[in-house]
């Protein structure tokens, strides 16, 4: 097991295979994955296409059940930590309810959880300024930006104090100017409210400015080929993608994924 014994997330030797429908062959999506997660740590996932990222996270927000093996989220397994509203999710794509204002959007969760309306809506106002989104309250999701869509799926998934956030390539359809800017963001969320994040990116660059640990994966079956430190210091800005130390890790992460599609 990769990580210390405190571990906040514990994946134990996971595999998914998919029935294969009409005859079609099973598909071995994740094969062998065994991970610890440090509580406040975060950790991005990348590899090639259809390796499993997105099912590993899945698995650990109880929308997929692995076929082998155990996971621990939050001192639970991924359906009481679901249910105990552990774990926040944030898609690439914000999933945003069109016909609720953003305020509202942001307080759903704690609506679904039976929170009285004064202290959720107080809650949700709290995580709009906290994402920089004072101003658009009263605003229909299809009023704003991409970008500014994305943080209030942040501050939605982060309206049940989520011991674990989980993001699927939540800046992957975005402009670059965009996506730097929410980068800057999300590192200084996290680092307030020391979150234990896994993060998954098609972007080497976003993933070694971001991250604690790098977890370059193969080709399906997806499976763990390294891990690579990311021991750049904290707090960091964009600047630190000018550093020669910031090169060095982003291209081992390029000859790793390299070696990983081939596998």
């Amino acid at each position: 097991m990769t990580g210390s014994a405190e571990a906040k997330v514990r994946i134990s030797d996971v595999d998914v295979i998919y029935p294969g429908a009409l005859g079609a062959s099973a598909v071995h999506a994740l094969d062998g994955i065994d991970l610890a997660v440090r509580d406040g740590e975060f950790v991005s996932l990348i590899g090639p296409s259809g390796c499993g990222k997105s099912t590993l996270l899945r698995v650990l927000s109880d929308l997929a059940k692995p076929t082998e093996g155990s996971v621990v989220v939050a001192g639970d397994d991924p359906r009481r930590a679901r249910l105990k509203r552990k774990v926040g999710f944030v898609f690439q794509d914000a999933a945003l309810l069109e016909w609720r204002r953003i305020l509202t959007n942001v307080a759903l969760p704690l609506e679904i959880e039976g929170v009285p309306r004064g202290k959720r809506l107080a809650r949700a106002q709290e995580l709009i300024d906290l994402v920089g989104l004072s101003g658009f309250e009263r605003q229909y999701p299809n009023q704003l930006s991409g970008g500014m869509r994305q943080r209030a799926a942040i501050a939605r998934a982060m309206s049940t104090k989520p011991e674990v956030l989980l993001m699927d390539e939540p800046f992957g359809a975005l402009d670059q100017i965009t996506r730097d800017r929410l980068n800057l963001e999300l590192l200084n969320l996290t680092q307030k409210n020391r979150m234990t994040v896994l993060f998954v990116t098609h972007s080497i660059r976003e993933a070694v400015l971001l991250s604690d640990r790098v977890v370059v994966m193969t080709a399906r079956p997806g499976r763990i080929s390294e891990i690579i430190e990311v021991d750049l210091p904290r707090p960091r800005t964009l600047e630190v993608r000018e550093t020669a130390a910031f090169a060095a890790l982003a291209n081992r992460g390029v000859h790793l994924l390299e070696m990983g599609s081939k596998t």
